[in-house]
């Protein structure tokens, strides 16, 4: 994309790109491309790619089924998250699924390489389906054998004809319910989520709006008092890609013109619900990874909705440094920081570099403009790569100057750029088309979610920085889109080369991204409920696909979890998991909650409609409040709930317990640390 080949600004008229603007307002970005050029240091920063095969469509979408968790359907293999995974899409993603599962089988059909085995094989499927009609924005397909095996997976059906049938047609805009819109895994007659406990879900991926669970509350309980004509609200509860579907139709959204003012940048507020909002280091590892994969999917599925194709070119591939700093990929800094910090999230040699800025560079004029003193920096670059992870590094004699150089080289010379380059042109044609400034959040937070663990701690982390150097442009002059232009080229690189039109479109586009993501940087690192909600069904289906009994007719007699905890032979299941309590421990309504690192080690809470999570952290605060140093302990603390339907999640403190205690009734509450970077 953003390639070192290009010195100078080009000669590029106005198209009718919403992304393009004229080439003087980019004066920053071709300066740090010349500077990069320049101070390359006798090609120390260029990486060579590995050479990439020509590859077809079949294996690009190969490749994206992998991405998003469902490689079952390409290797055969029995696996429990794929089913779950597959149970709670929404239309609009099961629509996505579908397309790329086809393309890949027919590919791999007419070149005859392989056998393609039949789906129904791999997930068990007696019957075959009938063929549905895909979404109106999502290419219409035959009813071909590829079809009908990915609706068995879909379906997961039984034996006979009328058990296969599915609880909807997840593929259909048609005049199905909405609360069956989820292609729900079966056994025998009946599905699999009709054994979980009840709660309807609609085709936005939301609980239903009649139950108070997930009801949004009003303006007046959570938003910000007195907003501006301006500020939009911004809703997590509903599937962006479901929400699209319904835009053309409503003509809902507006085209904005392209500035770099950032007035023009719409204000949200974020609509917060009983359930708090969650920050993406809020939940577990593995809880994290299925956002991964539901976001990708979702992303997917949005673009779809406009119509414009996610197209991804085989990733460039440079093999990345085992040792040193520069030029070696996160997750190894990572792993080698982790064994002085096992909690660490952002690489130490970044942090660093924020600390060492922040000390006496956050007021000097053009901070990252500055290309500071090549010898030194050379000098400094070598010295790290032999000394940093020995701890043997100087920092006091390094100036701001060139940790800011050396800030931006670390992002340019890792093997694969922080964002996903890729999806840049996705992002081209949806400006194109003009839609408003919400639709590019949307699609620019489903890109975050779906990043590795690694780039978006470090991306939040960096963003977290810059932010601190803009509050202080009035003395150091880095606005917002002086920050956007100067890191596009770092943050966002290919070694690809682009004719000077389309270099400059690139350009602008990246540099809008990066302007997003510093504008939105509080809420862009929440994760989407709706998100959360289905990472929930799916935990909840994984669970019950792990205690199958033997015999259909025991598991059709049980209907709910709780049916199940009340039989002795599942119940010893259930105890097996830490996250497991047994019904009469405790009353209804009352939880007791841990905290093992205070004085007060336990206390059962009396749960109403009204109690928050700060509010049982300052009962515990109140019952701890004997000696000071318990007072301090107490204000690092968080309430998690942990187990049932979720791995790990830090409970936001205005999140209301009985609603969080109804949607997970199986859950452990504990008060311990946040994690932090």
């Amino acid at each position: 994309m953003l390639s070192s080949e290009s010195l100078h600004s080009p000669a590029c008229s106005r198209s009718n790109s919403q992304a393009s603007i004229d080439s003087a307002s980019m004066e920053d970005f071709w300066r740090e491309i010349e500077s990069i050029k320049e101070n390359s240091m006798g090609g120390q920063e260029e990486q060579t790619p590995a050479e990439v095969k020509p590859v077809d469509e079949g294996e690009l979408e190969a490749e994206w089924l992998q991405d998003v968790g469902l490689s079952a359907l390409i290797s055969g293999d029995e696996e429990e998250d794929g089913k779950a995974l597959l149970s709670t899409l929404t239309r609009t993603q099961a629509a996505a699924v579908k397309k790329r599962y086809n393309t890949y089988t027919q590919t791999m059909r007419k070149k005859n390489k392989q056998s393609v085995r039949d789906v129904r094989e791999i997930f068990g499927v007696s019957e075959s389906s009938q063929g549905d009609t895909c979404d109106s924005h999502t290419t219409q397909l035959d009813n071909t054998q590829e079809e009908k095996d990915l609706q068995g997976i879909l379906k997961t059906s039984g034996s006979s004809p009328d058990d296969a049938s599915l609880n909807s047609t997840t593929l259909s805009h048609g005049s199905q319910d909405e609360e069956r819109s989820f292609a729900v895994p079966r056994i025998g007659s009946m599905s699999i989520l009709e054994t979980i406990q009840d709660i309807t879900v609609h085709s936005n991926g939301s609980a239903d709006p009649g139950r108070s669970v997930q009801n949004s509350v009003t303006d007046d309980d959570y938003l910000e008092k007195n907003i501006p004509p301006e500020a939009e609200e911004l809703s997590f509860e509903v599937s962006y890609s479901e929400m699209v579907t319904e835009v053309p139709k409503r003509n809902k959204f507006k085209k904005s013109d392209f500035k770099k003012e950032d007035y023009v940048l719409t204000k949200f507020i974020v609509q917060k619900t009983r359930l708090g909002l969650t920050e993406a280091g809020d939940l577990s590892a593995e809880d994290m990874k299925k956002i991964r994969h539901l976001s990708l999917i979702e992303l997917t599925a949005f673009f779809d909705a406009f119509g414009i194709q996610l197209k991804r070119n085989k990733t460039e591939k440079v093999k990345g440094r085992d040792n040193g700093i520069f030029g070696v990929p996160l997750t190894v800094l990572l792993d080698n920081d982790r064994k002085k910090d096992p909690e660490v999230k952002v690489p130490l040699v970044l942090q660093k570099f924020f600390e060492k800025v922040e000390e006496s560079g956050l007021e000097s004029e053009g901070i990252f403009r500055l290309s500071g003193c090549t010898a030194k920096v050379k000098q400094y670059r070598e010295e790290l790569d032999a000394k940093f992870n020995a701890d043997k590094f100087k920092w006091d004699k390094m100036c701001h100057r060139e940790a800011a150089v050396m800030l931006k080289a670390f992002f340019r010379e890792l093997p694969t750029s922080l964002f996903p380059v890729e999806y840049i042109p996705a992002f081209i044609t949806l400006m194109e088309r003009g839609p408003h400034i919400k639709v590019q959040f949307q699609a620019l937070h489903l890109m975050v979610m779906a990043l590795p663990d690694a780039n978006r701690d470090s991306a939040q982390a960096l963003m977290t920085f810059f932010n601190k150097v803009i509050a202080n442009e009035s003395k150091n002059r880095m606005s917002i889109w002086n920050i956007s232009t100067v890191m596009a080229p770092n943050l966002f690189f290919s070694r690809s080369k682009h004719s000077d039109p389309e270099e400059l479109l690139l350009a602008s586009t990246a540099a809008h991204i990066i302007r997003l993501m510093l504008k939105y940087q509080k809420i862009l690192w929440k994760i989407p409920s709706f998100l959360i909600t289905q990472v929930r069904r799916m935990n909840e289906a994984t669970m019950l696909l792990k205690k199958q009994l033997p015999s259909v007719k025991k598991l059709l007699r049980r209907k709910t979890i709780e049916r199940e905890v009340t039989s002795p032979k599942t119940a010893k299941v259930l105890q097996k998991s830490p996250s497991s309590r047994r019904m009469s421990d405790v009353p209804e309504g009352v939880i007791r909650v841990h905290a093992p690192l205070l004085s007060k080690v336990s206390m059962a809470i009396q749960l109403n409609s009204q109690t928050k999570a700060k509010d049982i952290l300052a009962k515990f605060q109140y019952e701890n409040s004997h000696g000071s140093s318990e007072c301090i302990k107490i204000q690092n603390q968080r309430l998690y709930e942990i187990g049932g339907n979720i791995g790990q999640h830090c409970l936001d403190p205005d999140a209301y317990i009985l609603d969080v205690y109804h949607v997970n009734p199986q859950a452990e509450w504990v008060i311990k640390p946040q994690s932090s970077f």
